[in-house]
């Protein structure tokens, strides 16, 4: 399946085949594909939290408005970020470039995001939303179905699964067969309306 016609058929699935399972294999190949993701400076802000504990995720599920897809999806991913990727020795995300473009890199990294929380923080969710469309267009090139959820208790999610300080939880992806076609795509705005040209019109 080429990358358009992955675009133009993913769709958000909620009911899912609780018998099949993604081989190690597959899951290996989308997560790799999902760590092929932008993020700003290279810093990989995200973290991948495979959930395959079962009692683990009967528990996600109780905190998420009881959503089938939690326990039913072969695979739950909570994908969450270090708003602190930026200052760990930030000279590694150029490992292999020259030493003075991986110091000229580590400089340009603490300017951008010391003493700026908003920008720490906003990065993690951009690059997180980059990671999860990324991870949803590979299942979908790979015959499976998905679903973004963010119908949850962030705060009990983060003690289930031991979040870190200074890390944040996204959002999460299910990814498995889906035992449901998609509803038809309703309310689509006229393109007039969401696509600009060099600016917004005066109000």
């Amino acid at each position: 399946m080429d990358t358009l016609e992955a675009i133009q058929t993913r769709r958000a699935i909620r009911a899912y085949d609780p018998d099949h399972a993604i081989s190690p294999a597959e899951l290996h190949d989308l997560l790799a594909a999902a760590r092929r993701a932008p993020s700003a400076f290279n810093i990989q802000h995200c973290r991948f939290v495979v959930v395959r504990d079962p009692a683990l995720r009967r528990e996600l599920r109780k905190v998420a408005w009881d959503q089938p897809d939690v326990t039913d999806a072969s695979v739950l991913i909570v994908i969450c970020a270090d708003r602190d990727a930026w200052k760990k020795d930030p000279a590694r995300y150029f490992n292999g470039a020259p030493d003075d473009v991986k110091q000229r890199m580590a400089e340009m990294i603490r300017g951008y995001y010391e003493g700026r929380e908003w920008v720490q923080q906003d990065e993690t969710m951009r690059s997180a939303g980059l990671a999860a469309q990324t991870l949803m267009l590979a299942a979908t090139a790979m015959g499976y179905q998905s679903c973004p959820m963010d119908g949850f208790d962030y705060d009990a999610v983060g003690r289930l699964i031991n979040l870190p300080a200074n890390h944040v939880v996204a959002m999460f992806v299910v990814i498995g067969k889906g035992t449901e076609q998609a509803a038809p795509r309703v309310g689509k705005l006229p393109d007039g309306e969401v696509i600009l040209t060099d600016r917004f019109p005066p109000s």
